[in-house]
């Protein structure tokens, strides 16, 4: 079993995997505190949702003999490890699980916020709910005192400390000779500037380790230009402003607090601005394409950079197994290579992992409504 923490690099990986003959179930679990925060909250919440994938496993007839023994292996298992020592949901608000042990797949990936519980039965694992997550992006917040630097990561939803540490302070030198005072004043200054490179220092080593698209520095005002200066030139660059912060005593959801504005504010522009390359696209008549049928068409030739569909946007449509094209829920025979076509409910989870498979961000608008005059679903694209 892998655990892992969702990043890019993650989702790429899950939407490329297609185990051939293999079904991968994917598990998803609503984590929120003010709902399943009891032991015993989680554990009804996970055998109701394995039970009614049980029940399908039984029904689908499209399954071969091996197949079905493989999928209800797999389902005993993840009742092992839903009631076993493994399964450690604390400190996080959702969490996917993917299992298809013919494949070798046991992966876990706590999600920093709470999703809708569900299971999927397919031949790859589900991908959409993890997409809207990704493009949400990943936040620091950095605190720094003179002394005291503190940092914070997660997403728009929360925060959490993960690293800590102190600038041990010399004591001040006898000052009862001619220039002490100057040169301990320029000890402290030393000193300080010391610190704040190892607090640029640690944060880089970190985010080469786990990548963040902002970050947030909080303390006093007149240390920020001194922080920025010492940044790497990738942390500059995702520089996003100031918070007014308690450095030493302020909890996770203080900082989170403190911070809600400004990256309310980031995920605003972030929309506007995708939103407005779409409109630009479509008035030249070039690189933007709206409704299911274009999407789809510029999804499939691999055209697309930016897939926008409005929350909760559902669809019916087709999947052709041997190809992979995606396409509108009237079509009858694969438009390129004639093979048989499989009918979705909702097409938009395999528009989705096309979408991630040429490397394609996906946005979710939630503070715009421009989507709707283009029946919840659009694309900007690169030609």
């Amino acid at each position: 079993m892998q655990t892992t923490d969702l990043t890019r690099e993650t989702l790429r990986r899950l939407a490329d995997l297609r185990p051939e003959g293999v079904r991968v179930i994917s598990v998803y679990l609503n984590l929120d505190p003010a709902e399943f925060s009891t032991p015993q909250a989680r554990e009804t919440q996970v055998h109701s949702l394995l039970d009614d994938a049980g029940r399908r496993v039984d029904a689908d007839e499209t399954l071969s003999h091996d197949q079905r023994g493989d999928l209800r292996a797999d389902l005993e298992r993840l009742r092992e490890y839903f009631e076993g020592p493994d399964f450690a949901p604390q400190g996080a608000h959702g969490m996917a699980v993917f299992l298809a042990s013919a494949a070798d797949l046991f992966e876990v990936v706590r999600l920093p916020r709470p999703v809708e519980s569900q299971v999927a039965i397919d031949d790859s694992p589900l991908v959409e709910p993890l997409a809207d997550l990704v493009s949400s992006g990943g936040w620091a917040v950095l605190l720094v005192s003179s002394k005291t630097g503190r940092l914070f990561v997660g997403s728009r939803e929360r925060l959490e400390e993960v690293e800590s540490f102190r600038r041990q302070v010399e004591a001040p030198m006898d000052q009862t000779g001619g220039g002490s005072q100057a040169r301990n004043d320029r000890a402290a200054s030393q000193g300080q500037e010391d610190h704040l490179k190892q607090v640029a220092d640690i944060l880089f080593r970190r985010t080469k380790r786990a990548p963040l698209d902002r970050l947030l520095v909080g303390g006093r005002k007149e240390l920020y230009n001194a922080v920025e200066a010492e940044l790497h030139p990738y942390l500059t660059e995702r520089l996003a402003g100031h918070v007014s912060v308690d450095v030493e005593n302020a909890t996770a959801a203080q900082v989170h607090e403190a911070a809600g504005p400004l990256i309310e504010e980031e995920d605003r522009k972030r929309e506007r601005a995708a939103l407005d390359r779409l409109e630009e696209g479509l008035g030249t008549g070039g690189r933007g394409a709206a409704g299911l049928e274009d999407v789809l068409r510029a999804l499939n030739e691999r055209r697309v950079e930016i897939l926008m569909r409005a929350e909760g946007f559902r669809v019916p449509g087709v999947v052709c197994r041997s190809c992979g094209f995606v396409g509108p829920a009237e079509l009858e025979e694969c438009p390129l290579d004639g093979g048989e076509l499989e009918r979705r409910d909702d097409v938009m989870e395999s528009a989705v992992e096309l979408a991630i498979e040429q490397s394609a961000e996906v946005i979710v608008p939630r503070q715009h409504d421009d989507l709707e005059r283009h029946d919840g679903v659009a694309a900007v694209l690169r030609f």
